[in-house]
């Protein structure tokens, strides 16, 4: 049986995962991933929404009415530790994205009336971070974080190595209670080394009206509405996901699982 927050990675063309507002049945997050074949072009505007680019591989061209970001894209494939290559579009811009070489590219949008201003997101500037500690253990890669300017958008990517796990302890953002938790729709863009692997994601809320375990595969997108999101990733694959968030308020407030927070206390 599929679940209703699994989108399944297309295997050929080149789309090769959508997410709107309208096929989630939620308010805030867009996203799509998408192939460019060399001297291939993706047009769009952004209209009502805001945008970051995400080069996940390879090189493009990003043009918006007289701005050109060219020759974007730092590294062959996501579990490079390299940070990627970005690009943010408030509303109102035209877009094309025109590959350079094979590229992976990813659209991540949500609602904005004003936005910031349209910039290359330097990858030396993006934080880079160690969460967890053991088998938790997971390195962190912040593309769009809460103090870099948009009016919505938060982007992030993460790896998480072999036989760990990640997002975890299982938290939760799905209550407008800033400071104590903020409410935030999610994607996550799954990707796998070597490619055939697999992991497993559940999303859960403390009552049960929502509970679903998910087998991803690579490229495969998982939303997540509400509730808690854990990743865990199997002995011999490598785990890469990229995170777009975004709600009512641009923060990151979260709430742990109290039947799981203990080992946030434990020394390992």
């Amino acid at each position: 049986m599929s679940s209703n927050l699994l989108v399944k990675a297309a295997r050929t063309g080149r789309t090769i995962a959508r997410v709107t507002p309208q096929s989630a049945g939620w308010r805030y997050v867009g996203f799509e991933a998408l192939w460019l074949a060399p001297g291939e072009r993706y047009t769009s505007a952004t209209g009502d929404r805001e945008l970051c680019i995400v080069v996940v591989s390879g090189r493009v061209i990003v043009e918006s009415g007289d701005l050109v970001f060219a020759e974007l894209g730092t590294r062959a494939s996501p579990f490079e530790d390299v940070p990627p290559a970005a690009v943010y579009l408030p509303p109102g811009r035209d877009v094309i994205v025109t590959g350079v070489t094979d590229a992976e590219v990813a659209l991540c949008t949500a609602p904005a009336k004003d936005g910031a201003t349209p910039r290359r997101i330097d990858p030396a500037t993006m934080r880079r971070s160690v969460r967890g500690q053991g088998s938790n253990t997971r390195y962190v890669r912040d593309i769009l974080p809460q103090d870099s300017p948009a009016e919505a958008l938060l982007v992030v990517e993460v790896i998480t190595p072999p036989g760990h796990s990640s997002s975890y302890p299982p938290h939760k953002h799905d209550t407008d209670a800033v400071p104590a938790e903020s409410f935030l729709e999610e994607t996550y863009y799954h990707r796998l080394d070597p490619p055939q692997g697999f992991a497993f994601q559940r999303v859960y809320t403390d009552d049960r009206s929502l509970d679903e375990a998910m087998t991803v595969e690579d490229r495969d997108v998982v939303l997540v509405p509400r509730g808690y999101h854990p990743v865990i990733v199997p002995h011999g694959y490598t785990s890469y996901y990229l995170n777009v968030m975004a709600g009512p308020q641009r923060v990151w407030h979260f709430h742990n699982d109290p039947a799981h927070a203990w080992m946030l206390a434990r020394v390992t």
